[in-house]
């Protein structure tokens, strides 16, 4: 595998060349295609559940195309959380650059205020030396804020609110009643979010005393985005979760529990904000002793898997904005380079 890491297309015949050496093989009017599209400046998008494929599959793309990867996962910004979150290995960094990773410390807050400029700016940078920039990552709030070009809902943030919600979701079945709030004026947002995700709950809560309107609604108040291209890996479900189980088992083996050791020796609390994450909660409780080893590994798989089955309500296999691509069946990546190329000679510039 080349581990070349050439930054822009010189020319169309770079485009032919470079695409050969990665033993893909096109014409000059498809490479005319790809030269141009990779001065578009606009996100092709890999999505999918947990535990499916969507790195491994970015990073190819990149490889054959020109590209960089930017991270669209709200836990793999956070500095020290790296086995737990499943973060790109050294070689698939090497591969493709990332951006988006290991910007803030664990008890810094992040969400879509801050992801969506900074997301803007990957992108742009991306594109202005001529490459493609490929979105990926698990936040289904951030994805589609970028494929519909959403903006922030202009609310600050109220800290006296947070205060007085945090200390009811801290009370026996606190979190629930705060979801079931929610549910009351906007049953979208609370279908998509966890009631255990109280952070996420409260905001929108905030944003609806502020505002007087549903977060849901905010959310799709944008002007109407241009057509992009939103890749979705899928696969059996009992075949997913299967392997959400055996990476689990992986990141135990490459260190996990000692990760999560390391970040609560720092003052972090297990349980709290970014740290309230699957595996991160299940192992800290097992480190204060409220879990055996064995309990904290099998409530991580059972965590996971819901995380996947909730982020299917923000990629829904009916979506017909999504391409979905069975990752069990054969040429993954030739189906989903074929994908690439049918979509930039669509909405490229017209060769003449």
């Amino acid at each position: 595998m080349s581990t070349e890491k050439e930054q822009t297309y010189a020319s169309i015949d770079d485009v032919q060349s470079r695409l050969a050496r990665q033993k893909y093989i096109c014409d000059r009017n498809i490479a005319t295609i790809v030269f141009l599209a990779s001065r578009l400046g606009k996100p092709l998008l890999v999505e999918g559940p947990a535990g499916v494929g969507k790195t491994e599959l970015a990073v190819e793309l990149c490889r054959r195309f020109g590209g960089e990867v930017i991270n669209a996962d709200s836990r793999q910004v956070y500095l020290g959380m790296d086995i737990g979150t499943a973060k790109p290995t050294a070689a698939e960094r090497f591969q493709a650059p990332h951006h988006l990773i290991d910007l803030l410390e664990p008890s810094e807050n992040f969400g879509l205020g801050l992801f969506l400029p900074l997301a803007q700016k990957a992108s742009d940078d991306i594109a202005s030396r001529g490459l493609i920039p490929f979105l990926t990552g698990g936040t289904g709030q951030y994805v589609w804020a970028v494929v519909e070009q959403q903006p922030v809902p202009p609310v600050p943030p109220n800290p006296e609110l947070r205060e007085a919600l945090e200390q009811e979701a801290s009370k026996e079945s606190g979190a629930q009643s705060l979801h079931d709030r929610l549910r009351e004026f906007d049953p979208v947002r609370a279908d998509a979010l966890d009631p255990r995700n109280v952070r996420r709950v409260i905001r929108a809560l905030e944003i609806y005393q502020a505002t007087g309107r549903k977060p849901s609604e905010l959310d799709e108040s944008a002007t109407e985005p241009g057509r992009s291209l939103v890749l979705g890996l899928t696969m059996e479900r009992k075949a997913l979760y299967q392997r959400i189980d055996d990476r689990v088992d992986a990141m135990m083996k490459e260190g996990f529990l000692a990760e999560v050791e390391g970040l609560l020796a720092a003052g972090y609390l297990t349980g709290q904000g970014a740290l309230d994450s699957p595996g991160y909660r299940e192992l800290g409780q097992h480190l204060l002793g409220e879990l055996t080893l064995e309990e904290a590994v099998s409530k991580t798989k059972t965590q996971t898997h819901r995380l996947a089955r909730r982020q299917y309500t923000w990629f829904k296999p009916s979506d017909r904005r999504i391409i979905w691509l069975d990752v069990a069946a054969p040429r993954l990546v030739q189906r989903a380079s074929e994908r690439v190329l049918t979509y930039l000679s669509e909405t490229g510039p017209v060769v003449q």
